[in-house]
């Protein structure tokens, strides 16, 4: 009962977290741009990854088994993967625009597990016979964290293609993007000008915005490539170790499952991804075409698939 609650109390609290912080960088998109309120939302996803690290510990304690034996589960440790994610990429680009992607799907994937899911499919339950191994947390580890990689990547290549879109097309709903886009190039990296020199220079000031643009997708592409590149890698040794467990428990190495088809397909994208980034040396508009597909299919392979209830790896999720 005590792990109950305790479990309650760190989902809800890092939710609200989660929620929180992507106000603020999405305000820091539209409008606001202010350097404590930014700290804020940094210590503030260190903090929801804290409290979500600790209640995957929680209820690896409490169930005797890695917490990824069900959907509610998968989703929290998705989540948490979003979070890791998010730091690293802050870390290691020092650009907070970042969080525009990653903070949202973060508390996105966490609000789908915490509030929608019923009751039951919360609770920890026993390992069916064929869970019941030591390559669990190999196998579903890789593939969750090779998930969360590879989606923020296709988020990344997708927000690419609107910024590519918003130059080119002049739909109602794009030029409204477009008009919180340019105010947030204006508000980040220009200074206030009075309103005669602002006249006197506006046509510098709009030719600095499509440079802006261009800086960006330039920025968008090298990191969707970046993390995609982190993500192949992770599927890779996801698919291999779980070919090892199924030859441990159906004897066969491959089956043709439903979910074995679909890790394939979605790996057969990502590397015709790579391919054309690494042999063709395709940039911008193409590979992110591609990999915008590939965020698709992950979806399919990861819960489109188990919500048809069929196949091998139909259990422990929706039935």
């Amino acid at each position: 009962m005590t792990f109950i609650t305790l479990e309650h109390i760190l989902t809800h609290i890092s939710f609200f977290l989660l929620f929180f912080v992507t106000l603020i960088y999405w305000g820091k998109f539209i409008y606001i741009n202010i350097q404590k309120i930014t700290i804020l939302g940094e210590i503030s996803m260190k903090i929801a990854c804290f409290f979500i690290t600790s209640f995957l510990v929680i209820r690896w304690i409490s169930s005797g088994h890695f917490p990824l034996s069900n959907l509610y589960e998968s989703f929290m440790f998705l989540s948490w993967s979003f979070t890791l994610i998010h730091l690293i990429l802050e870390n290691k680009s020092q650009n907070t625009w970042l969080g525009i992607i990653t903070a949202p799907s973060a508390m996105l994937t966490h609000g789908f597990a915490t509030l929608s899911l019923p009751k039951e499919m919360k609770e920890s339950l026993f390992l069916v016979p064929a869970l019941q191994s030591h390559w669990l947390m190999m196998h579903v580890t890789m593939m969750m964290l090779s998930y969360a990689s590879l989606l923020c990547g296709s988020l990344l290549a997708i927000a690419l293609l609107i910024i590519t879109v918003t130059k080119q097309k002049n739909f109602p709903i794009i030029s409204y993007f477009n008009f919180f886009f340019n105010s947030f190039i204006f508000q980040n990296f220009l200074q206030p000008i009075e309103n005669e020199i602002f006249l006197y220079k506006s046509q510098k000031i709009f030719s600095f915005i499509n440079f802006r643009k261009w800086q960006l997708i330039k920025e968008l592409d090298n990191w969707s490539y970046r993390v995609i590149s982190l993500g192949f890698p992770l599927l890779t040794i996801g698919i291999l170790s779980g070919a090892v467990w199924a030859n441990e428990a159906w004897g066969s190495y491959w089956n043709w499952d439903p979910k074995e088809t679909w890790a394939l397909i979605t790996w057969l994208i990502f590397a015709i991804y790579l391919h054309t980034r690494m042999i063709k040396g395709w940039q911008g508009k193409k590979p992110a075409i591609i990999a915008s597909l590939g965020f698709f299919i992950v979806w399919i392979c990861y819960l489109g698939v188990n919500l048809l209830g069929k196949g091998l790896h139909s259990y422990g999720w929706l039935i």
